[in-house]
């Protein structure tokens, strides 16, 4: 039984004490649990973050390289294909043709001639008696009239003699394009695969039966025509037969024309002109060609590095004439304005910078005359030298 004096007054009751409390003092309290899940996710984030910078990591070197320019003048020699300046000798070769109304017909028999050159590669000199046949690729016939006796040689350089063939018959089928010749009378010998001729220009005066009549003005006209339009279509051509590396400089090529047979066309009344064109040229290895110009020039200061011509480059070549098939040098002059940019070899710049800082890396390319400019470029941006390995610095080159 509770009287009045077991409740407490609220004025009596300790300062502080709250009747909640005790119902608070009775709850379970929670617990603080470690943020596992956050902290995983944010190891994760920074993992993959280090390893992107790593996989995108780059070594580089951009470099532009160094350029020159002076006027030259002054004469070379080169050799064919060997020597410090080599040089090739390439052919292009084409036939026009165009229709002419005819003025009429006439009998005519020819025996078609020309000259061949004559080559030895024997080591002794080769005598030839007159009436020596030479034998085409498709087997025509033709002799020569004189004794000749071509010089001994060597299979690089082999000894050589020019004379006048004639056919063994009549006929326009005898007026040939320049081609090969094998000496019949060597054949099962030694000297079958020892001598042997070339021609570089086609036979002409073959012709048997009726042949057409052309006005000699119309049939001039039409020629010149055809030798304009087969100059343009030959020097185009001659750029095709440029080997890789090689440059063809101005001058250096001559194109020669030949008349061809004027014969009937299909059509009653007509008759086809015909024209050969024929384009000479002699190309260099452009490397060798810069270096050769360049270490004419005394006013550059070159020391034999690669370097080659620039397409900006005016130089013309002018001699007293090209060299033949078996030349073994040709002396040329150089006039006109050589404009050079310096190659660059990737493999001498990745050693440059390898294992140096990028301050250091600078002031060593300083002493290559190639670079004008070089951009280093490290990352990710705590790495503070480039690597020791060559092979893991990239090198790109810019246009100069």
């Amino acid at each position: 039984m509770r009287t009045i004096n077991d409740i407490i007054p609220p004025s009596r009751r300790p300062i502080g004490e709250n009747p909640m409390n005790d119902q608070a003092a009775t709850r379970p309290e929670r617990s603080l649990k470690f943020p596992f899940l956050t902290l995983t996710i944010t190891l994760l984030v920074t993992a993959g973050a280090v390893g992107a910078l790593y996989h995108f990591s780059t070594a580089r070197v951009e470099v532009t390289p160094n350029t020159l320019s002076a006027a030259v003048h002054g004469s070379f020699t080169a050799t064919q294909s060997s020597g410090a300046l080599p040089y090739e000798i390439i052919t292009a070769e084409k036939i026009a043709s165009q229709s002419v109304k005819s003025s009429g017909t006439k009998a005519v028999t020819g025996t078609a001639s020309g000259t061949i050159t004559i080559y030895n590669t024997q080591a002794k000199p080769q005598k030839l008696i007159a009436t020596t046949r030479f034998a085409t690729t498709a087997g025509l016939i033709f002799r020569i009239h004189a004794a000749a006796t071509v010089p001994g040689g060597t299979a690089a350089k082999p000894g050589s003699v020019v004379a006048r063939v004639y056919a063994d018959k009549m006929g326009d089928t005898y007026n040939v394009a320049p081609t090969s010749f094998t000496v019949p009378g060597f054949s099962g010998t030694p000297q079958a695969s020892q001598v042997y001729a070339r021609s570089t220009a086609a036979m002409t005066g073959g012709a048997s039966g009726t042949v057409p009549i052309i006005d000699a003005g119309v049939e001039s006209q039409t020629r010149v025509a055809l030798s304009s339009a087969l100059a343009s279509d030959l020097s185009t051509s001659i750029q095709g037969q440029i080997p890789a590396g090689y440059t063809l400089l101005p001058g250096a090529a001559t194109t020669t024309f030949a008349a061809l047979p004027s014969t009937l066309t299909a059509t009653t009344g007509t008759v086809d002109v015909k024209e050969q064109g024929t384009i000479t040229a002699v190309v260099f290895p452009s490397v060798a060609l810069a270096k050769s110009i360049a270490a004419s020039i005394s006013a550059l200061s070159y020391n034999g590095e690669a370097l080659s011509l620039q397409p900006s480059s005016n130089v013309t070549l002018s001699a007293t004439s090209l060299p033949t098939i078996d030349a073994s040098s040709f002396i040329f002059q150089l006039t006109g304005t050589a404009a050079f940019v310096y190659t660059i070899d990737s493999t001498r710049i990745e050693a440059a910078v390898a294992g140096k800082t990028p301050s250091e890396a600078q002031v060593a390319l300083t002493n290559y005359p190639e670079v004008k400019r070089a951009v280093l470029v490290l990352r990710p941006f705590w790495r503070q030298t480039f690597p020791q390995d060559p092979s893991a610095i990239a090198v790109t080159v810019a246009n100069p």
